[in-house]
């Protein structure tokens, strides 16, 4: 567990809220999706270009790296084919293209050695990797919950469903197996790409449909693009899922009681904090959870007294390197928050790593950062 000292800050004049940074956005997605647009051919003369820039005149070097290229084009080709994820393969393979560009600058036997390097770590982050899930156990002892029997409480984040894969199989047999009493989840229920898409919210309500809990299954939404209203009606109506819309509930179990608060995200936590401190008036002193997206909220939470935050939506970067970790983590406070256990005040926060991938241009790969889901068990102070 990490303590932090992190102070609140004010994101209202936030560089990322500006018509500017909205304008960008909408220029790189568009710049990320165009090579999905490209014809085949033109595709392929891309990337034959490339291999030329980094072979440096050395032509039959050029015919290697153009193959180990189109060989990753091939293996991200399979992957919707083969059931794995379902990304567009061209944007994933022109971001694979590019390391092995400045890698075919290097001297051949280095860099022979690096490309089928580079292509056997593509298969095992997009083939292997995402698919497996892990249990993270945490224990948590609140002066606020009497000593007894321990709340069981599952929580998963980021499925980010596309279909019914193996990796969605897994996880409903891994609840199965935990018997959790609760289960919450943060958010992000269905993947960017597949949000308007009925199958795929027939896909995640085959999950939800199977998350068996004694105090049922809590659920608030993720980031607007993913969970859009249309979409979470139609995934949790009908199953034994809880959508919580800015609500406050009560669970009990064997004369444990604890409150949990599910808060809707609009990555903006100047306007968060009001709508979370009325959901704390009248406070009971219970102990309590919150439910929320994103960790940007943990300095908030922490000041308004909250015991225990559960949120994800970094995906602890998905794509981690070693001693530096996560690369990226759309998270205002940067690498503050990336994934795992922290601790503010009397604040207990953990960061799920997720489970499912990004959607859109983003390549569907995970490395040293594989899919997790949290079992906690939550009691009073030991005797």
């Amino acid at each position: 567990m990490r303590r932090r000292d992190v102070p609140r800050r004010d994101f209202s004049r936030h560089w990322a809220f500006t018509p500017a940074a909205r304008r960008l956005a909408v220029v790189a997605r568009h710049a990320a999706e165009f090579p999905a647009r490209l014809p085949a051919p033109a595709f392929v003369l891309l990337l034959a270009g490339l291999a030329a820039a980094g072979a440096r005149g050395r032509w039959a070097w050029a015919a290697g790296l153009l193959f180990f290229m189109l060989t990753d084009w091939a293996m991200l080709w399979l992957l919707p084919r083969r059931g794995v994820s379902f990304g567009p393969p061209r944007p994933a393979t022109l971001v694979l293209a590019l390391p092995r560009v400045v890698c075919g600058l290097l001297p051949l036997p280095w860099a022979l050695a690096l490309e089928v390097a580079g292509s056997l770590l593509a298969f095992y982050a997009l083939w292997i990797e995402p698919h497996a899930i892990g249990i993270t156990r945490e224990t948590l002892r609140s002066s606020k919950l009497a000593p007894g029997v321990p709340i069981r409480v599952m929580h998963l984040g980021d499925l980010h469903v596309e279909r019914v894969t193996d990796r969605e199989r897994r996880l409903v047999d891994l609840v199965a197996a935990e018997r959790p009493d609760l289960i919450v989840c943060s958010g992000d229920l269905l993947n960017y790409s597949f949000a308007n898409d009925p199958g795929a919210w027939t896909a995640c309500r085959w999950v939800f449909e199977r998350l068996a809990a004694p105090l049922g299954t809590l659920v608030v939404s993720g980031s607007h693009p993913a969970d859009h209203d249309q979409a979470l009606d139609a995934i949790v109506t009908g199953t034994p899922a809880r959508w919580l819309r800015d609500e406050r509930v009560t669970v009990e179990h064997h004369g444990q009681r604890l409150d949990v608060i599910g808060l809707t995200c609009t990555h903006r936590p100047f306007l968060e904090r009001p709508r979370l401190e009325a959901l704390l008036t009248p406070s009971h002193g219970r102990f309590t959870l919150l439910l929320y997206h994103t960790p940007d909220l943990a300095p908030e939470a922490a000041d308004l007294g909250i015991d225990w935050m559960l949120s994800g939506h970094t995906h602890g970067g998905q794509v981690r390197v070693p001693w530096f970790g996560a690369l990226v983590t759309s998270s205002l406070y940067g690498k503050a928050f990336e994934m795992g256990r922290y601790q503010l005040a009397g604040l207990t926060l953990y960061v799920t790593r997720g489970i499912g991938l990004e959607g859109s241009a983003a390549p569907r790969a995970r490395f040293l950062c594989p899919p997790e889901v949290i079992v906690w068990e939550i009691d009073g102070p030991e005797q």
